[in-house]
C-alpha cells in the first residue's frame, strides 16, 4: 500500500488537502441512491447532481464501484417526465391552486431505475436520462446526453449519445466481465494495478486467460 496507508472507501476526501473530489458513497443520504465503493465525483457534493428524484416514483439511481464522474454531470430521474398521452403536458397536479389529481403511473413515461455499472467514466457535463443502463467499463463523452442503454466497455459521445467503438475486442471484454476486478479485496486490487494499468491488450488478455482459468 502507498505510504503504508490502506485505501478507504468510507473517507469523503481521498486526496489530502483537496476538497474538490469526493468519494460518493459516504456522503449519500437519499435511500434511493445506491453507490459502490471508491466511486468519486469531481465536486464537493453528489446529490445535487441527481435531479427529479421523488419518492413517489419509486425509482433508484444505482452506481457501481470505481466509477469516475466528472464535474457538471447530471442524472435526470423519472420525476422530470410529464404526461404525454393527454392534450396538455402541463403538470397541474404538482402546482398550488389547481384542482387536478395526479395521473396514474400508467399514464406517465416512467422508465425504471437508472443503473451505472462498475469502472464507468462519465465525462464533464454529460446528462444521463431516466432508466438508462450503462455497462461496466463504458466511457461517456463530455457533454453527451445518454438516453439509451450503453454496452459494457463501449464509448459513446454526442447528443443523443451514439456508440463510437468498443474499447476492446469481444474476447477481452468477456474476460474482463468474467474477472470482475472491482469485486476483489483492496489488497488483491492493489496487487493487480500493474495489470489494470497495462496498455497492451494482448498482454492483458494472456494474463486474464490465466487468472480466469
Amino acid at each position: 500500500m502507498k505510504n503504508g496507508k490502506r485505501p478507504d472507501p468510507n473517507v469523503v476526501h481521498p486526496i489530502p488537502g483537496y476538497d474538490r473530489e469526493i468519494y460518493v458513497k459516504p456522503t449519500i443520504t437519499n435511500p434511493n441512491i445506491l453507490v459502490g465503493d471508491f466511486t468519486y465525483i469531481a465536486d464537493t457534493d453528489f446529490e445535487s447532481h441527481v435531479t427529479h428524484l421523488y419518492p413517489w416514483n419509486n425509482d433508484r439511481l444505482i452506481i457501481g464501484k470505481f466509477c469516475q464522474i466528472a464535474a457538471g454531470v447530471e442524472f435526470v430521474m423519472n420525476g422530470a417526465n410529464h404526461q404525454m398521452n393527454a392534450v396538455s403536458t402541463f403538470p397541474f397536479y404538482t402546482l398550488e391552486g389547481w384542482d387536478a389529481p395526479p395521473p396514474s403511473p400508467a399514464d406517465l413515461p416512467l422508465k425504471g431505475d437508472t443503473v451505472i455499472g462498475n469502472d464507468v467514466w462519465i465525462g464533464q457535463n454529460a446528462v444521463i436520462l431516466p432508466g438508462v443502463h450503462i455497462g461496466d467499463g463504458a466511457i461517456i463523452g463530455a457533454s453527451s446526453v445518454v438516453g439509451r442503454d450503453v454496452e459494457p466497455y463501449s464509448i459513446v459521445v454526442g447528443n443523443p449519445a451514439r456508440p463510437v467503438r468498443k474499447r476492446f475486442d469481444d474476447e477481452l471484454i468477456a474476460l474482463l466481465l468474467r474477472f470482475r476486478w472491482w469485486d476483489k479485496s483492496v489488497e488483491e486490487i492493489d496487487s493487480l494495478i500493474p495489470l489494470l494499468t497495462d496498455g497492451d491488450p494482448d498482454r492483458v488478455r494472456a494474463k486474464l486467460r490465466e487468472l480466469c482459468a
